[in-house]
């Protein structure tokens, strides 16, 4: 049997098995061991439903665009915090359009999901040619400033992530 068949996605083989330690909060050989086994037939099973192989690019854009994402859902729930306990005639909720520059299909996943994550707005609709996404925000005092941070923020790294597949 190849080592492909095998370890089909040897990222998330690994993402998995270290999450399952994390999640667990027990380093034991049987969960380690478990763990390892779950990381490996996960992929196995899943491989036939991935359309495209993952490819991604520039690690240190990577690991500043997820310590972005971190900051910003922590920022983003104390303001969220503040918006529920505070006077409710003080919300301005409304759906904004942004246009997207990026075009791997993948990348946009990950675009309208990092906008879900962050408390406070929520990916809602992708247009049928992958050009617009309708979301929806719990506060939106300037809507273009809103859509400049997003794409600033977000969508800039994501295309430097995924710009070599």
């Amino acid at each position: 049997m190849r080592l492909k068949t095998l370890l089909p996605h040897p990222v998330l083989s690994l993402f998995l098995w270290l999450i399952w330690l994390l999640l667990n909060n027990n380093f034991s050989a049987g969960h380690m061991v478990l763990g390892l086994v779950l990381a490996l037939v996960i992929p196995m099973i899943t491989a036939v439903f991935w359309q495209e192989k993952v490819c991604l690019s520039r690690p240190w854009t990577q690991l500043r665009f997820f310590g972005i994402v971190l900051w910003d859902i922590l920022v983003a729930n104390v303001a969220v915090a503040k918006l529920i306990l505070g006077p409710k005639d003080h919300l301005q909720p409304g759906f904004i359009t942004i246009d997207l520059d990026i075009q791997h299909p993948l990348g946009i996943s990950f675009l309208a999901n990092t906008i879900s994550l962050t408390p406070g707005t929520v990916s809602c609709d992708l247009s049928e040619d992958r050009k617009q996404l309708l979301v929806h925000a719990l506060h939106v005092e300037n809507p273009a400033e809103t859509i400049q941070e997003i794409k600033q923020r977000y969508e800039r790294p994501l295309m430097e992530i995924f710009e070599s597949c």
